[in-house]
């Protein structure tokens, strides 16, 4: 079949109607149709062009618009599959043949569909270099008698533009864009790609959390602009005091965290007096003048203070409030009284949960999500509580951290699908979407049990949506697709939490079918006084909704960011501006603020 003959085809009202006066002498306008545009015309304005492979033959035929789509390219590199596939840009993930021969698709008599992202490298415009753009290329391939593929029809479409966003997404998800030094998310994977390496290639290393002092006067006297300014100034100061192989992030908030690649603890606490020296020298100039700074330094050295990323970073948490707390500006982790308190403390902790949960302490807050077009509640969030026996609420950032160190979150987790379960039974018009943890997830016993659970009253299925972090759904993508096609067996919807919190590529979450997605609240709740956060938030959307995803936007705090994110198209909302979570009594209590 030739795929010119289908673009130039009139149609039935073309046929039949009355023959065109003669033509002018004046060049012909550019329609094929007296009623309505060329095709060709068409399929150019939107970057679209179609083809036909036979994949026996190896020959290439396009539409009659592929030399305005792909300009620079000459007709000898699209004629056959092997010369298009020398075009290809080295950096793509994949290419159409690859996507065309991937196992598991089979062509029951209607073709078999693929798709596949790639760059081309064309000739720029100025003739002297190569550029790459991006397509899409999608379509559907046939099979001849040995069911192997012999020939695809497919549609290829520019979306350099679109790519380009996303790669800068992808930038973002790794950088911190106030200061560009690594965020915590990537830092966190350089830590374990170096605790990884095989044992004769493991130099030591040490890791310095460097946290500016007095931040909450900074803001309070001059601003958060000024006080990012010197955030920027503070990561500017620290870099040019690094040694080559070291690595600087933003930790969080006004707080850094270096690494030091084959360095002892010697080594370490000299470099930290460097740090500190160089980043207090002078004030930094700012819009509302000099501004003097210090800082205060906790250290780790590895892999003799911890063999996992998490671990280091706790005990440079511990030696950075010891530092605090103290006299010396500069404190290496030691095992001290302070941590041995800590331990303690989060031993009380693990068995008041365990009490909690044996004597029906642990509660459920709900709080409303909101349809952006009707101001109403569209579902509301079940999120975990502990009351202790003195009637106090115990918040979830002091309950989560101990409950996973400890082991407890699985029996967390089962007691929140319980209560949320029980509460859409006794409350037919309300849907409740519910956090599950990653340990949770990934643990093979989950499933049966989850399936129990919901099948002993299939009918609240509908009404359920199971919460999975980014984070955690990257981190084995099988193992999430094998947890979602459950859910979805059931009828339970199931939403990506923290959406944009994650550092993978977006070819990876377009591999789990979301029903939709919560963006992290951390972008959110600065959009109205941030103008990275705007860019970030924006690109997001962008991404969910050409992923078919609706978007939740989280910690929604005032009118302005509402109002932003409506004009964006964010389905829905939630945050204080709208509600708080409250705490769902016993029909005989009425609810309490959580």
């Amino acid at each position: 079949m030739d795929i010119r003959k289908i673009v130039q085809r009139p149609s039935r009202e073309t046929a039949a109607a009355p023959p065109l006066a003669p033509a002018p002498t004046r060049a012909a306008p550019a329609r094929l149709d007296p009623l309505g545009p060329d095709p060709r015309f068409i399929l150019d304005s939107i970057g679209e062009v179609v083809y036909d492979w036979d994949l026996v033959s190896d020959r290439l035929t396009w539409g009659p618009n592929v030399m305005k789509v792909l300009a620079g390219v000459s007709r000898e590199q699209i004629s056959s599959g092997r010369s298009y596939g020398e075009i290809i840009a080295p950096d793509s993930a994949t290419t159409r043949f690859a996507a065309i021969s991937a196992p598991g698709a089979i062509d029951q008599g209607a073709g078999a569909p693929y798709r596949a992202r790639y760059g081309l490298s064309v000739p720029a415009s100025d003739g002297r270099r190569k550029e790459t753009i991006w397509v899409e290329d999608s379509g559907r391939w046939f099979a001849g008698a040995s069911d192997r593929p012999e020939r695809a029809h497919g549609l290829l479409r520019i979306i350099t533009n679109y790519y380009e966003a996303e790669r800068e997404l992808e930038f973002r998800s790794r950088f911190d864009p106030l200061t560009g030094c690594y965020n915590r998310g990537h830092l966190l994977e350089i830590v374990a790609r170096m605790l990884a390496r095989p044992p004769g290639k493991q130099p030591h290393f040490c890791i310095l959390l460097a946290s500016l002092e007095n931040m909450f006067v900074l803001n309070r006297t001059y601003g958060y602009d000024v006080a990012d300014e010197v955030i920027a100034g503070v990561a500017k100061r620290l870099r040019r005091t690094m040694r080559g192989p070291d690595s600087l992030a933003r930790y969080a908030g006004a707080k850094f965290a270096l690494i030091l690649d084959s360095c002892d603890q010697d080594q370490m606490l000299n470099a930290a007096r460097r740090f500190l020296d160089e980043a207090s020298a002078e004030p930094f100039e700012t819009s509302a003048g000099a501004i003097p700074i210090s800082l205060r330094i906790g250290g780790v050295a590895a892999p003799r203070d911890g063999r996992t990323a998490n671990q280091l970073f706790q005990h440079a948490e511990e030696a950075l409030d010891l530092a605090r707390a103290s006299a010396p500006r500069i404190i290496a982790y030691q095992p001290s009284l302070a941590r041995s308190d800590n331990r303690v403390q989060a031993a009380r902790m693990a068995d008041e949960i365990v009490a909690a949960l044996n004597e029906g302490r642990i509660v459920l807050a709900l709080q409303p999500v909101i349809d952006t077009r009707t101001r109403d509640a569209a579902f509301s969030e079940a999120l975990v509580r502990l009351r202790q026996a003195d009637g106090t609420i115990v918040s979830p950032g002091a309950i989560l951290p101990i409950a996973e160190k400890a082991g407890l979150v699985h029996m967390l987790d089962q007691r929140v699908l319980e209560l949320a379960l029980a509460r859409l039974s006794a409350d037919p018009s309300l849907t409740l979407s519910v956090n599950v943890s990653g340990a949770t997830i990934h643990d093979p016993e989950w499933q049966p049990r989850f399936k129990a659970m919901v099948a002993r009253d299939s009918s609240l299925a509908p009404r359920l949506i199971i919460e999975i972090t980014e984070t955690c759904a990257i981190a084995d993508i099988e193992a999430t697709r094998t947890v979602m096609a459950c859910a979805h067996s059931l009828g339970v919807r199931v939403a990506m939490d923290d959406f944009g919190a994650g550092h993978t590529s977006f070819r990876n979450l377009r591999r789990l079918p979301f029903d939709l997605v919560k963006m992290d609240g951390a972008f959110v709740q600065n959009l109205s006084r941030s103008p990275d956060d705007r860019f970030f938030v924006r690109t997001l959307i962008d991404l969910a909704r050409h992923m078919g995803m609706p978007v939740v936007a989280e910690w929604v705090e005032d009118a302005e960011s509402a109002k932003l994110l409506t004009d964006w198209g964010v389905e829905y909302m939630q945050g204080m501006h709208f509600a708080d979570a409250r705490i769902v009594e016993n029909e005989s209590r009425p609810a309490v603020a959580a």
